[in-house]
């Protein structure tokens, strides 16, 4: 189906120009340079320095129906709204958008998008079979595939990145700096009835003779391990001393099942980490017991679980460390409960010795949900309850590829040296 619209890509306007004008090698000559440079096509706005132009394309093989940009730039959910559109008489599918210039996210295409809404999906799997990477943008991300899952693949998405995105200075190894050191173990808690991997790692020169080491516990370990770098940020902040020396414990999150079950506001998580974890941590490792130098963390629904463990145990954890949490979550996901239930736990309760940071993306907006809204509220709860709550927004998604970089951002909130 071709549709007519307005032009706004400078680079589009003049192909329309050529083709008009009888230039007949000008297709094969865009398709030429665009498959020299990548896509999404990105472009300046005339006399604008905060903005570009994004233009996202597809080369039509044929029986092309639609195509729809998956999340990106995009409000997640709005497939309909999201299709590009044909230049006519060409194999030029194309949709432009205008966005600020340190965007940095990943995106999806379906081709022949069913358009179903989110509201009414009721098989995720199957509403999901046409999403796939742009083929013409080389840049992708990976979440690499469990070796304890194998029959979970890989997850592989185009990635957006913008001039102006911030810098991710700490991910990646360097040959100067040591390396600290990771242990794997299997934790079995009497109380969730089950056994997980935890990964522990421990700085350069870690000894326990000095001083008790700061302890950071992070929810989905495997994430924090693989997906986001954690063992090699922190030895780069350790490196150049921007942190006290600290342990670090990922807590694996098993099935998506228990993931959910967990971490979902779960009082007895909050019992099996002070009775059985942090016990065995203590034997194990010569970390603090000093809540003030102890941070709980963890994304989206790890973000939330952080922050009812701070709520619910700020004796023993006096950190929290939350990315994009989920604070819109009902209680349990009961939909006769009320929306936002943990934020108005703070509205009711006396100021607890707890500090955060919290972050979330600007494009963490969908049609069932919007995340930015309840971030904001949490923060503006805990700001006027008198709570040292640092707050961050980044232009960008619900996605690892922008939890990598700001993850250093809240250690060195929390935990700077002074």
């Amino acid at each position: 189906m071709t549709t007519k619209t307005s032009l706004t890509s400078p680079r589009l306007v003049q192909l329309q120009r050529d083709l008009q004008t009888g230039q007949a090698q000008a297709l094969d000559l865009f398709w030429q340079d665009i498959g020299e440079q990548g896509t999404p096509l990105i472009e300046v706005v005339p006399g604008d320095e905060v903005h570009r132009l994004v233009t996202f394309l597809w080369k039509d093989p044929g029986e092309t129906h639609n195509v729809v940009i998956i999340r990106g730039p995009t409000r997640w959910g709005d497939f309909a709204k999201n299709q590009m559109v044909r230049l006519p008489e060409t194999n030029v599918w194309y949709k432009t958008y205008q966005v600020r210039s340190d965007m940095r996210t990943t995106y999806q295409l379906s081709l022949n998008d069913s358009l179903v809404p989110l509201d009414e999906v009721e098989d995720w799997k199957a509403r999901t079979a046409t999403f796939q990477v742009d083929p013409l943008n080389p840049h992708r991300y990976v979440f690499p595939q469990d070796e304890d899952t194998p029959e979970v693949p890989e997850s592989v998405v185009s990635i957006l990145e913008l001039p102006h995105a911030p810098a991710q200075p700490w991910i990646s190894p360097r040959t100067d700096v040591a390396q600290g050191n990771v242990e794997m173990h299997h934790f079995h808690s009497a109380l969730l009835n089950n056994t997980r991997r935890v990964w522990v790692y421990t700085p350069p020169g870690y000894t326990g003779s000095n001083e008790p080491y700061g302890l950071l516990l992070l929810f989905d370990g495997f994430a924090y391990l693989r997906a986001i770098p954690t063992p090699t940020i922190l030895d780069n902040l350790l490196h150049e001393h921007r942190l006290p020396p600290l342990v670090a414990v990922l807590l694996d999150s098993l099935d998506q099942e228990t993931r959910n079950r967990e971490l979902r506001c779960s009082p007895l998580l909050v019992d099996a980490l002070r009775q059985e974890l942090l016990p065995w941590i203590h034997e194990q490792y010569h970390v603090t017991t000093d809540p003030a130098q102890t941070i709980i963390g963890g994304l989206s629904a790890g973000g939330l679980a952080a922050a009812f463990v701070g709520y619910s145990a700020s004796e023993t954890f006096g950190n929290v460390l939350s990315q994009s949490g989920a604070f819109w979550w009902n209680w349990m996901l009961d939909d006769d409960s009320e929306a936002e239930w943990l934020t108005k736990q703070f509205v009711g309760q006396k100021k607890l010795p707890l500090r955060f940071y919290i972050e979330v993306g600007l494009l963490e907006r969908a049609t069932t949900v919007d995340q930015v809204v309840t971030n904001r509220h949490l923060r503006d709860v805990l700001q006027a309850k008198g709570y040292e709550a640092s707050y961050a927004e980044f232009n960008g998604g619900h996605e690892y590829l922008c939890w990598r970089g700001s993850l250093a951002n809240g250690l060195l909130t929390l935990l700077s040296k002074k």
